[in-house]
């Protein structure tokens, strides 16, 4: 199929992807070279396969606008919109072993005296704030027991008990509820991408290698589970030197084989002097930071926004959070089963599927298309860095995204038949050494014309190289 086969921006899939690159800054005139192939969709209420295609779409125009910019002609995009969905779930096939658990065995949604709530428990101390607001064990109790205390409570005030002592839980509400609630319509006056950019004094346009065309930038990763890694595993799929800084205390098992792909992993401690100097001489020498602390986490670190960019005038800088950027939970922790519950996604699942329980996404499709959208922004920023001298920094969150997919729901009893079965067709060929043992990946869902998306290190565990660029 040719690049220009496909029918003007009407159907849904096109439709969320030129608003989605409107809101990247680009010009509507470059929709024209992607094709959105497949059909089929996730199980879902809303149009959870659209934003798929289209955040990934969005990345991929984004990186064949930076090829262009190096001196080369606009090359087609293509991308599948079952490879795509599919890749919203995991990519690797492990061969011969077992990745870890996805989630701790207390997390999930349980009933409370008047509704649901939704506990995150997948980090130790996440779990242990929860269960000491629940009088229980963190190490002992129960899910049983578990479902028992949080019946004894009214949703909201549990809620708000976890999260004052900084744990992570959402109680659900409904669409409408969140659209009334401070943070809600906070949320909603915000853009997609929020965007500020400065003269860098940057003159010297860098050379763009065409097959791998990120090929010399420099990401420095400060991100984690999973907007963040998902973004910074696609830059490195086009030739990015990534390096993921975390501490000792942090570890995610159940997604790390997943999401390392292509990056190295190193360890500091961001409280140590010696350790944050390190980190500002890293932030130096980067060409992107991509960042998933809380608002004010860099600022009391002395790593505010004025800081970042005296140390690196021609930095990208792309922020994430999962509760927006205003607004009174702007500082809150979230992840994305947690802004299902609180932005009235689940709630409407319930509603439309008449289930006795909330009924989330199919995939954590907040999580993967923010991602998706923080790594179009990094190369849109290094595009116009290109091409005109400019340092820039984006923000975007889990509830701006849940937002956009709000505006698109499944018409009732409309919905598109289900994708096919995975097939070995599906898996890509290339046997991948991970440091657990031999695994594929699933097809790339992403085609830029000659720059094929590949990966050049295995997955690897966290803090597992220097902290120093090759």
């Amino acid at each position: 199929m040719s690049a220009h086969s496909e029918a003007p921006i009407a159907a849904p899939n096109h439709a969320m992807l030129a608003r989605i690159w409107s809101a990247l800054e680009g010009a509507p005139a470059l929709l024209t070279t992607v094709s959105l192939q497949g059909e089929g969709a996730l199980p879902s209420v809303f149009a959870t396969s659209d934003l798929a295609q289209a955040s990934v779409a969005a990345a991929g125009l984004a990186v064949a606008e930076f090829m262009q910019a190096g001196g080369g002609s606009l090359p087609s995009v293509q991308c599948d919109r079952r490879l795509a969905s599919m890749w919203f779930s995991s990519s690797l096939r492990a061969q011969g072993w077992t990745p870890p658990a996805l989630w701790d065995a207390v997390a999930g949604d349980y009933r409370s005296a008047d509704g649901w709530i939704r506990l995150h428990t997948n980090a130790p101390h996440h779990r242990a704030a929860a269960l000491q607001v629940l009088g229980l064990d963190p190490q002992l109790s129960t899910r049983e027991e578990v479902a028992q205390a949080v019946q004894r409570w009214n949703g909201s005030e549990l809620e708000s008990a976890i999260v004052a002592n900084k744990g992570c839980a959402a109680e659900m509400r409904s669409q409408a509820q969140w659209a009334l609630h401070p943070q809600g319509a906070a949320v909603a006056a915000e853009p997609l991408v929020a965007w500020r950019s400065w003269d860098a004094g940057v003159r010297a346009a860098r050379v763009i290698e065409g097959t791998r065309p990120l090929a010399g930038i420099r990401v420095l990763d400060l991100t984690r589970v999973l907007a963040g890694p998902t973004a910074t595993r696609l830059l490195a799929g086009f030739g990015a030197e990534v390096l993921r800084i975390d501490p000792a205390s942090w570890d995610e098992p159940g997604v790390v084989p997943e999401m390392t792909l292509g990056k190295r992993c190193a360890q500091l401690q961001l409280d140590q002097p010696a350790d944050l100097a390190r980190l500002e001489r890293l932030l130096t020498q980067a060409d992107v930071l991509v960042h998933g602390y809380r608002s004010q986490a860099l600022e009391q670190l002395g790593l505010g926004v004025a800081r970042r960019r005296e140390l690196n005038p021609a930095l990208i800088d792309v922020a994430l959070d999962a509760y927006g950027w205003s607004g009174p939970w702007a500082d809150r922790r979230g992840f994305d089963s947690l802004v299902q519950m609180s932005s009235g996604i689940a709630h409407t699942g319930m509603q439309r599927s008449g289930a006795g329980k909330p009924v989330p996404l199919p995939v954590q499709a907040l999580d993967h298309a923010t991602g998706y959208l923080l790594a179009a922004a990094v190369v849109r920023g290094l595009t116009r860095r290109q091409l005109a001298g400019q340092g820039s920094q984006a923000c975007l969150s889990l509830a701006r995204t849940a937002r956009l997919l709000a505006d698109y729901p499944m018409p009732q009893g409309g919905n598109e038949p289900p994708f096919a079965a995975e097939g070995t067709a599906d898996i890509d060929p290339f046997e991948e050494r991970t440091a657990w043992g031999p695994a594929h990946r699933l097809q790339a869902p992403l085609r830029v014309a000659g720059a094929p998306m590949r990966w050049d290190l295995p997955a690897s565990p966290l803090r597992s190289s220097p902290a120093g660029w090759r």
